[in-house]
């Protein structure tokens, strides 16, 4: 299955030959990582003190947490990191059953309890801010509104310190990658290289912006104009990964699982003090978090800003652009989960002498399955998809299910139904195909389970959806 087809656009044709070129990219990677180090020398200047991008999120969430019960000042002015104590304390994706926007909200639920977080930078703490004598002048509005802006600032170099440990320490290790296949790999890194790139640039901008700002009259704004310059980039980059994660989820499982050799490997790159205790996951989900909390810290700005600013307009524009990303990424998950499911059920139909069907099929959905009892009370197995109705019998192969396929047909085309009175049958319907696999018409009675049951096969099966 192709899943990686959607998280990297030359994943398709790896063929897994090219030792050399991986070990030039990931000693590229590698270099690139060490480059970050020292490319926000200025910000750092400012943001040293910010803690690694998952402790930044726990404390998010608790903040927010702690919202709902008192006045929360909409700043980080209570923040410090006793690193040795730290926990990972990122949600994953683990259930099939969630969108993306559900998961994006219980990847910023704390799962663990930790010592409080705290961090002394603040925009009102900079020398630059009190020496102007700003403070004594601005309302309390504007200084909220300074602190939500440089926070936005600061939480982005937290993302890219922990980006920059992920690419260093896990891709771009020789030992890792020797105790995985190529396609392993590249698939359970998918294109972060990529999105840390976008991350520099992005913070490049912003400090430039910050430096100039700081050096004139201390306050800062247009943040959103940066936001909306980088967003193409921002959707190239993370729809791909995200919808990529279900699948980079359950590898990673398999290979801690499966594969001795990396599970050794990666306890040892997880000990490294640099990794504080965070595990292979909560940096596999950095991209997955970060791509909402923008949104978050959009919105927060927007709050503090006065209704006639001229940064209104963009900043509402800059906020709808990140939705619309985060749209696409939910899009592109539920695309993968689609894609999972004809997969699978398609090693289950057993079609016999009749000609197969192939069910993955580009735009094909599953929109309803059941079992459903025949006249005779024979019970058979429907399976409605977008564009084809397959009608089975459910069977059993060493302790395991699956369906001997006995018809099919094209949907909505082929397939109708009506009501049917059948006292021996009660919520029955009438099935008709008026062409099924064999050339021929073919009518059979059904009954649901439940009234409501026959309600929604009826619905579905007459195409008022």
């Amino acid at each position: 299955m192709d899943q990686c087809d959607c998280a990297n656009e030359d994943i398709g044709g790896h063929d897994g030959s090219s030792d050399s070129l991986e070990e030039l990219q990931d000693s590229r990677a590698a270099d690139t990582a060490e480059e970050e180090e020292l490319s926000v020398s200025f910000l750092l200047k400012y943001f040293s003190l910010y803690p690694l991008y998952q402790d930044y999120q726990e404390y998010c969430m608790q903040a927010e947490s702690d919202d709902l019960n008192k006045p929360n000042t909409g700043s980080l002015s209570t923040l410090t990191i006793p690193q040795e104590l730290q926990t990972p304390i990122i949600a994953y994706l683990s259930s099939a059953d969630k969108s993306f926007q559900q998961l994006s909200i219980d990847a910023n639920i704390c799962l663990a309890k930790a010592p409080p977080v705290r961090c002394s930078t603040l925009w009102q703490d900079l020398e630059e801010v009190k020496a102007s004598g700003l403070l004594r002048m601005l309302p309390d509005g504007e200084i909220h509104l300074q602190e939500s802006i440089f926070e936005f600032i600061g939480s982005e170099v937290s993302y890219l310190n922990s980006l920059t440990i992920a690419v260093k320490h896990f891709y771009a290790s020789k030992e890792l990658k020797q105790s995985l296949t190529p396609m392993e790999h590249h698939n359970l890194f998918s294109n972060i290289c990529q999105i840390m790139a976008a991350s520099k640039k992005f913070l490049m901008d912003l400090e430039g912006q910050l430096e100039g700002q700081l050096e004139e009259s201390v306050l800062i704004s247009q943040v959103e104009d940066i936001v909306l310059q980088h967003c193409p980039e921002f959707h190239r980059v993370y729809v791909p990964y995200v919808t990529n994660m279900r699948y980079q989820e359950t590898m990673v499982n398999q290979l801690l699982q499966q594969n001795r050799d990396f599970l050794h490997l990666i306890r040892n790159i997880e000990s490294h003090k640099d990794c504080q205790r965070q595990d292979l996951k909560s940096f596999l989900a950095l991209p997955f978090q970060r791509i909402t909390r923008i949104k978050l810290l959009l919105q927060s700005i927007l709050k503090q800003t006065k209704p006639d600013a001229d940064s209104i307009s963009n900043l509402e524009k800059a906020i709808a652009a990140i939705h619309e990303i985060v749209t696409e990424c939910d899009k592109g998950v539920r695309k993968m989960e689609q894609i999972e499911e004809l997969v699978y059920l398609d090693r289950l139909l057993d079609f016999g002498k009749m000609k197969s069907v192939p069910l993955v099929v580009s735009g094909r959905v599953l929109l309803h399955q059941g079992p459903m009892r025949q006249s005779g009370f024979s019970s058979v197995y429907l399976h409605l998809f977008n564009d084809l109705l397959v009608i089975s019998s459910k069977k059993y192969y060493f302790q395991q299910a699956g369906f001997t396929v006995m018809d099919h047909a094209e949907f909505p085309r082929h397939v109708k139904v009506a009501h049917v009175q059948n006292e021996l049958l009660p919520d029955s319907f009438l099935l008709h195909l008026s062409k099924s696999h064999t050339g021929q018409p073919t009518t059979m009675k059904l009954a649901a389970e439940t009234r409501s049951d026959t309600e929604v096969w009826m619905k579905l099966l007459q195409c008022e959806r």
